[in-house]
């Protein structure tokens, strides 16, 4: 093997490796990114180490689909995607993330497990899953101009609020079984219908699981029936 191949291996080359349990490190796979996209990548997108422990924890509960909120240029789903059998859905809200991403899958050759779409969360459905996973989420919108992405979407204090809201509501009215994956959170407040069930310190963040054990919150009458924007859709998978 060339240094030239060294210096860059191919994404199949990446892919196999990660079948085979041996984890690239973030350096090595952000290079199959695009050119900015590949500086943005330690700031905005989770770490292999997380993607490695999440998968574990995929292939140990049998789940068969995750719905990542906030997915970017899909590196989460991707190489999740390689180290278990799982359906990944991941919901951008930037069109050229989504791009992006949808170029990744293809190149790892796992597109017919994984697909993006253009979404805002809050206002479009949000497909049924056995899993969502949250990445900080909507942590941008509390950035300050220079930290952000880019500018191309709304971002805000105010829009902050809102997702976490959805999130929560989301959350509230998925059905008993459904598992929330989260690394370093989500913004808001997890139902107490969910029980904890995995964690990981030993990553940079808090990695967490939980699962809904119950139907109902603790002191709610009735479950909450979700709101226009945040319908879940059974038919995007």
């Amino acid at each position: 093997m060339t240094a030239r191949a060294l210096a860059k291996p191919t994404p199949e080359h990446l892919a196999a490796e990660i079948r085979r349990g041996r984890w690239p490190t973030d350096d090595a796979f952000d290079r199959c990114l695009d050119g900015e996209l590949q500086v943005m990548s330690a700031c905005y997108w989770s770490q292999l180490a997380v993607a490695a422990c999440a998968a574990r924890w995929l292939r140990q509960l049998g789940v068969d689909s995750v719905v990542d909120i906030g997915s970017g240029a899909g590196k989460f789903c991707v190489a999740a995607a390689l180290a278990t059998r799982c359906q990944f859905f991941g919901l951008e809200q930037r069109s050229r993330l989504v791009a992006a991403a949808d170029e990744l899958a293809r190149s790892f050759g796992v597109a017919d497990r994984v697909r993006f779409a253009r979404s805002t969360f809050g206002e479009d459905p949000v497909p049924v899953a056995d899993v969502y996973y949250f990445y900080n989420s909507f942590g941008e919108n509390l950035f300050p101009y220079e930290d952000r992405l880019d500018l191309e979407v709304e971002l805000s204090s105010h829009r902050f609020v809102a997702c976490v809201a959805a999130a929560e509501e989301l959350l509230r009215c998925a059905p008993v079984g459904t598992h929330l994956l989260t690394y370093n959170g989500f913004g808001g407040r997890v139902p107490s219908s969910y029980t904890p069930i995995k964690g990981e310190r030993r990553l940079p963040c808090m990695l967490r699981m939980w699962k809904k054990t119950a139907e109902l919150e603790h002191g709610e009458g009735e479950l909450a029936c979700p709101e226009p924007g945040i319908t879940l859709c059974q038919d995007q998978w």
